[in-house]
């Protein structure tokens, strides 16, 4: 499993872990029953503590995407749960904030709209694979 990882970012390393792992599962690079690496190990690879890596499996075993088995590790979930309604006003909350930069940014509603739907469709060919 590649990431990259921007050590200069504002946005924390665990979350960046736990965005690329996402990424990877939405875009099929990633595929139920598969093995992540060890925290250690990918603690290790990247050069960071192991408490930051244990925190992003979490919050993904959390949200229901992986599982992890003390002699097994991290595993990408073959079954992976509906949206709650808990999910969707969070998932709101976000696209507010999001839009709301947006838009004080200058980017049109046709041009904001354009970029979903590419992301969108990016992601949901990855799934049929």
């Amino acid at each position: 499993m590649l990431l990259k990882i921007d050590f200069e970012s504002d946005i924390p390393i665990y979350m960046q872990i736990k965005n690329a792992i996402l990424q990877g599962i939405a875009k099929g690079d990633l595929s139920p029953g598969e093995n992540l690496p060890s925290v250690r190990q990918l603690a290790e690879d990247i050069g960071i503590n192991m408490h930051t890596v244990n925190k992003a499996y979490n919050l993904l075993k959390n949200d229901g995407f992986l599982t992890i088995d003390r002699r097994k590790g991290a595993i990408i979930n073959d079954k992976i749960s509906s949206p709650t309604e808990e999910y969707k006003v969070l998932l709101e909350e976000n696209l507010k904030s999001t839009i709301a930069e947006a838009i004080c940014k200058g980017v049109s509603e046709g041009e904001f709209l354009t970029t979903c739907n590419n992301i969108f469709n990016t992601y949901k060919e990855g799934t049929k694979k």
